[in-house]
């Protein structure tokens, strides 16, 4: 399936952003690179601006009310690289989480626009300011992890497989998620808008990331349908193989129907079957 022919329901949200926990358990907004972006994209010194995909590097913190596992998620919506989806793979998800006693973070980085160094080094800054608030948010530093729908999943398994030995992310949720650049299995829009239409091989084997597997990667939640037509199932089965290869525990879920970008939709058939999987995973460590 072409991008082009891809849905993705993206809902714009009005915004106040500080760094002081609002009354009543509002969500945190905090704009990321206080000081400026380390890697910038052609889009810089462009206003920002979301009817055209120019978003400005953020993270929504929603807190556990009550029970509090100390345990955070930063969540990277989906998109195909080209925008983000953060209602249904991001903001729906707070009252998920918010049960369960865990932080969520969702992330708002910026598209590639010429570099492709450029989401993931949101993540990592991401990654940066929620663990310099830890104590203040009541977060283990040591017990936040990454997940991602779709290219966010592919941004989430990028950070897990090529993190800064100081970020390292305690596990990894990946649902639908794009793994491989290689161009038989890959989602080829979020493949050309991450590294470009004719990439270099180099960089297409450090964007594969069932490549880049070791002994030290984080566990992993892997959620998908078998029917997805937009990224092959073969990304997540590369994925699990390498992770199983070093011993890497690791939960695969595989349903027969959804299609691709389900998200927190109700209209996913096998929506209480995954959130109740996924709980049940949560618990295991």
């Amino acid at each position: 399936m072409k991008f082009k022919s891809l849905i993705f329901i993206v809902l714009a949200a009005s915004m106040t952003c500080t760094d002081i926990y609002a009354e009543n358990n509002r969500p945190i907004d905090i704009a990321l690179w206080e000081n400026g972006p380390l890697e910038k994209n052609d889009d810089e010194g462009k206003a920002y601006d979301e009817n055209v995909r120019i978003y400005r590097p953020s993270i929504k913190v929603f807190l556990p009310e009550g029970k509090n596992t100390g345990r955070a998620v930063i969540m990277c919506p989906g998109g195909g690289y080209a925008l983000l989806a953060y209602d249904h793979e991001g903001y729906a998800y707070a009252d998920y989480f918010k049960h369960q006693g865990i932080a969520l973070i969702v992330l708002k980085y910026r598209m590639p626009h010429g570099n492709h160094k450029v989401p993931m080094s949101d993540v990592c800054e991401a990654m940066r300011v929620v663990k310099s608030h830890a104590a203040e948010w009541k977060i283990n530093p040591d017990d936040i992890g990454i997940m991602g729908f779709s290219a966010g999943g592919h941004l989430a398994s990028t950070f897990a497989t090529h993190y800064p030995a100081e970020l390292r992310p305690a596990f990894q949720i990946l649902v639908y998620p794009v793994i491989s650049m290689d161009e038989t299995i890959t989602h080829s829009g979020s493949r050309e808008n991450l590294i470009g239409k004719n990439p270099s091989k180099a960089l297409i084997d450090y964007y594969s990331n069932e490549k880049h597997v070791n002994a030290e990667s984080p566990r992993a939640f892997i959620a998908l349908s078998d029917d997805d037509r937009a990224v092959p199932v073969e990304n997540s089965l590369r994925y699990y193989k390498a992770l199983h290869r070093y011993q890497i525990p690791v939960s695969l879920h595989i349903y027969p129907t959804g299609g691709h970008g389900w998200g927190y939709n109700e209209s996913f058939r096998f929506k209480k079957a995954v959130h109740d999987e996924l709980s049940d995973w949560l618990r295991s460590f």
